[in-house]
């Protein structure tokens, strides 16, 4: 079926969706982790942590490194909710992660990263390549 699309459009473009659930005004971030059969197991987006109240009702709280700590990253919140199911599977996410979340990501197994923006590339590259990660900036 030529219209059908591929698996990695499937993905970002749920990312897209999920993102509109943050509660951030900086910045709206949404990921899906999906395991080696392509099987969504967990999804998360940037938000106040539960039960605090969210930035865009008593502002952001932004540190030296550009970070609003009043929120969970969207990588973090889809980690949470899946643990060790990840093993080999793929983040998709519209942002790049940073490196606390690319902590976590390793630790949880993730072989691949794709993403739609940049944010600190060099960075993540030489992280990714040290983990085994394969990252992919989709083109879609």
């Amino acid at each position: 079926m030529e219209n059908r699309i591929s698996w990695d459009e499937y993905f970002i473009e749920l990312t897209k969706l999920i993102a509109k659930r943050s509660s951030c005004p900086r910045k709206q971030v949404g990921a899906i982790i999906v395991n080696s059969k392509n099987r969504i197991i967990a999804s998360g987006y940037n938000g106040a942590p539960r039960g605090m109240k969210h930035c865009f009702e008593v502002g952001c709280e932004v540190d030296e490194a550009d970070h609003d700590q009043r929120i969970i990253h969207a990588e973090a919140n889809a980690i949470i909710q899946c643990g060790e199911k990840a093993e080999g599977g793929t983040l998709y996410v519209n942002v790049l992660p940073c490196r606390n979340c690319l902590n976590m990501i390793i630790q949880i197994g993730i072989k691949r990263i794709v993403y739609l923006e940049d944010y600190k590339l060099e960075e993540t590259k030489g992280v990714c390549k040290e983990a085994g990660i394969k990252i992919e900036k989709w083109k879609g």
